[in-house]
């Protein structure tokens, strides 16, 4: 049975989605993008900041759901401007350490026009 899992340490959903479902052992997480769960607004202007901030907000659903980033299996990246890649690598590499599959692409527009955003599929349970 699906579960849905939500927290008010990430961004709520701003559409008709989920922050995240736990099915068949693993989590699918919803795109976070860098919205500050606190204030509902963007974090920063730059590329550094606002991965930080992804970075936070997927902690937030890895934790709610009972799992880690070193349980995460797969991401997907998506950047609104590929000559922001190496800097955003800087970042994520420092949370992603345990280096799951990847797909990263460069896209027109992201929502409320951010510099990047996240998904990730990750383990969840006691089996490793």
């Amino acid at each position: 049975m699906a579960r849905k899992i939500s927290t008010d340490k990430a961004p709520a959903a701003i559409g008709p989605y989920s922050q995240g479902i736990v099915a068949g052992g693993l989590l699918f997480a919803s795109g976070q993008i860098a919205i500050n769960p606190a204030t509902g607004e963007i974090q920063g202007n730059d590329i550094v900041t606002q991965t930080e901030q992804v970075m936070k907000n997927i902690g937030a659903l890895l934790e709610a759901a009972g799992t880690g980033y070193e349980r995460v299996v797969k991401t997907t990246c998506f950047l609104a401007d590929m000559g922001d890649f190496a800097t955003f690598n800087e970042v994520y590499a420092r949370y992603f350490t345990e280096k799951p599959a990847r797909s990263c692409v460069a896209v027109k527009t992201l929502p409320k026009n951010v510099l990047c955003e996240v998904e990730v599929i990750a383990e969840v349970g006691t089996d490793r």
